[in-house]
């Protein structure tokens, strides 16, 4: 194996290049590397200066994610960055690819920056619970100022090299053969520019301490609960009041203690149950079918966010709709999104005009003909959705993917209706389509491997995260959250109020408590679901109908202006309402039910219970194929809080013995809805727990 950096030089300029592929990870054998070559460059009385720039298709991307949890070996990155500033020769970084993390540090602790014009240069670290732990905090407010420092670390997406070079933190851009660009560069220089040593960026005392004041605000709001953006708040406050050095030991002080915060740990963990959860069996065993064209069934409100996330994707798309009314709405719900952003400036009339240029209406169903894959979403009714199915069976070409954007039906029920049950599958896409980030691919039995692999590709193309679900009702996420659904009813007839329940599931980190999100999806939607299933519905399980005299008045949430909250004049932040505790207390009254009161403790014990018991019960069926898989659902689809990893790392830090506990405690009061199931009780029992069951 050759070494991952090596020394070269180019007349007077020495070439410290790192070749660790794919992404050139800043593990120890880079960094180790990286200093020895620049000092044995700095000691070469022939090199004038220095080019540090990376092998292969970008310059470091960051800290190799091999080495997350295990102990950190020498030598550290901070001290490897200190080693390339305290060069007595001028060192430039050459950046193409993504310089990110670690990598950014380290063009950021050269003395020169140069760069193709398509690179890109961030610190994502915060996605991870953790903060620029190299300088960055530093350095980089020196250069830019703390509005920008700290809108690039909140973010922690990545900026364009163009934006970085008007911003000061790139010093040329080229178009082509960086490595001769960043020689000739390097010759010219004759004197080192060091960055801890740079004031542009405190100047202005007054706009630095505003933006502080601004990061606070959105860290206490947008990103409340996390630890990470609050700390890189006072690291940056500290390039204001402190010396370099004190500064740089105090980020890293507060590097360390975000690594070792369970924060850190279940952001890192999602991290991996993202990258994990698009591994599976079928797509190792088919490679996914050609993918040009796509239809959609529907210009509801799912239609058209499916539809504008496929044009967003280069994809053309032609809908169907049953009539010219309908198609002139869904057309009209299309064009709204990007109307938006129009007039938000985000792109620009041109744009508009290329994306809806790839848009195709039709209510004959026949123009799919060609199409290589198409997705219902039409209403949640079997009988109109297997009507669908039957008019597409008979016009789609017989290599043609069919998808169903059903929430809960059963897909082999959906495929029926067609004589290529084995082409077709479950594509759950979340509302709005076009920016939940989740969809589910929901497998039924027969189903082809190569039809599967087609809906993870979809997936990557449309940039969503997709997790595979076996074919049960609600699947994952949905079946999950109808337990938990009940659990927080169960409550709310006991004696918690609906805004009890909300605050405590607020404070645990989700965006919004369960009986806000049902306002704001439409209570109408689960009273029709009650409806349908209430002639299988189990007769020994407690029934609450508390939602259901709430629909009974036509309060359906935020459209109405009324559900469990109120909604007045349009507002979209509810308000409590004596007329829904009045409801509540009349059902109370009615079943005996004395009320009790309820700790923000016993809310979420009871809430965080029923959920990872029912996720328990969806592992034995193998409806998900591993907790991460649970985990990557609710962070993505249903608000679980990131740093909190999703509700299986969450229980394995709570502690699987202390909550199965909690759930025989609960049964005692409740045997039909509290029935621990076998696999927790099974891992109890063996002292494992849901990552061992990942690992596995």
């Amino acid at each position: 194996m050759s070494d991952p950096v090596t020394l070269s030089k180019s007349g007077t300029i020495a070439i410290v290049e790192i070749n660790n592929p794919p992404v050139n990870a800043l593990g120890q054998a880079v960094r180790e590397g990286l200093s020895d070559a620049v000092r044995q460059a700095e000691a070469d009385p022939e090199v004038t200066a220095i080019v540090i720039i990376g092998a292969g298709r970008t310059f470091p991307a960051g800290a190799d994610i091999k080495e997350f949890g295990r102990p950190m070996r020498e030598p550290h990155l901070p001290e490897v960055i200190d080693r390339i500033e305290s060069s007595t020769k001028p060192v430039v970084a050459a950046l193409h690819g993504t310089a990110l993390g670690g990598g950014f540090e380290i063009a950021l602790g050269s003395h020169y920056r140069i760069a193709l014009s398509d690179a890109r240069v961030g610190l994502p670290e915060v996605h991870l619970g953790l903060i620029p732990g190299a300088g960055g905090t530093q350095r980089l407010p020196r250069l830019c100022g703390a509005e920008m420092a700290l809108d690039i670390m909140f973010k922690g997406t990545p900026i364009s090299a163009k934006v970085a070079h008007a911003a000061g933190l790139i010093d040329h851009l080229v178009e082509a053969d960086l490595l001769g660009a960043a020689i000739a560069y390097a010759g010219e220089l004759t004197e080192v520019r060091r960055t801890r040593e740079e004031t542009r960026g405190l100047a202005d005392e007054a706009a630095f301490r505003t933006a502080l004041g601004a990061a606070e605000q959105t860290a206490n709001t947008r990103m409340r609960g996390q630890m990470a953006p609050l700390q890189i708040i006072a690291c940056v406050k500290a390039t204001l009041e402190q010396p370099f050095a004190e500064g740089r030991l105090y980020e890293r002080n507060c590097f360390f203690e975000c690594l070792a915060s369970k924060q850190s740990k279940g952001m890192i963990h999602a991290f991996f149950a993202e990258r994990a959860s698009a591994k599976v069996p079928e797509a190792g065993r088919a490679k996914p079918r050609p993918l040009n064209s796509l239809g959609v069934v529907g210009g509801g409100t799912m239609g058209a966010g499916i539809t504008v996330a496929a044009l967003n994707s280069g994809l053309p798309v032609t809908m169907i709709e049953r009539d010219d009314d309908s198609l002139k709405r869904g057309r009209a719900n299309v064009e709204e999104v990007y109307d938006r952003l129009l007039a938000k400036g985000r792109i620009t009339a041109d744009h508009r005009a290329s994306v809806m240029g790839l848009y195709t209406g039709s209510t004959d169903y026949s123009d799919l003909s060609d199409a290589d894959m198409v997705i219902e979403a039409v209403f949640e009714r079997l009988d109109v959705k297997r009507g669908v199915f039957a008019q597409l069976d008979k016009v789609m070409k017989p290599s043609a993917v069919l998808a169903s954007n059903t929430s809960y039906i059963d897909i082999d029920h959906i495929s029926s209706a067609t004589n290529r049950p084995d082409q077709v599958l479950g594509l759950h896409f979340f509302s709005p389509a076009n920016i939940m980030k989740l969809l589910e691919i929901v497998v039924p039995k027969g189903v082809a491997d190569d039809v599967v692999a087609t809906g993870f590709a979809l997936a990557k193309r449309l940039g969503k995260v997709p997790v595979r679900a076996g074919n049960s009702t609600g699947f994952i996420g949905n079946r999950i959250l109808g337990k938990y659904g009940m659990c927080a009813a169960h409550m709310m007839e006991d004696g918690a109020t609906p805004y009890e329940i909300d605050a405590a599931i607020y404070a645990f980190g989700y965006p919004m408590g369960i009986h806000a999100m049902y306002d704001l999806a439409g209570l109408d939607i689960g009273w029709d679901n009650r409806k349908a299933a209430a002639t299988t519905r189990n007769p020994d399980e407690r029934d609450v109908q508390i939602a259901d005299r709430i629909c009974e008045r036509g309060w359906f949430g935020q459209k109405t202006g009324h559900g469990f909250y109120l909604y007045p004049d349009g507002a979209r932040i509810g308000t409590a309402d004596p007329e829904v505790l009045a409801i509540i207390e009349a059902e109370r009254a009615l079943k005996g039910i004395t009320p009790r009161a309820f700790s923000v403790e016993d809310i979420m014990e009871r809430y965080m219970a029923s959920m990872v018991n029912e996720a328990c019960e969806v592992l034995r069926e193998a409806v998900a194929l591993k907790p991460s898989d649970i985990d990557v659902t609710f962070v993505y689809g249903y608000g679980f809080p990131r740093f909190r990893g999703g509700p299986m790392k969450y229980a394995d830090g709570y502690g699987l013995d202390k909550m199965l506990d909690n759930i025989r405690a609960y049964e005692t009061q409740d045997p039909v809805f509290w029935k621990p199931s076998p696999l927790l009780v099974e891992l109890v029992a063996a002292g494992k727990t849901f990552d061992d069951l990942n690992k596995g």
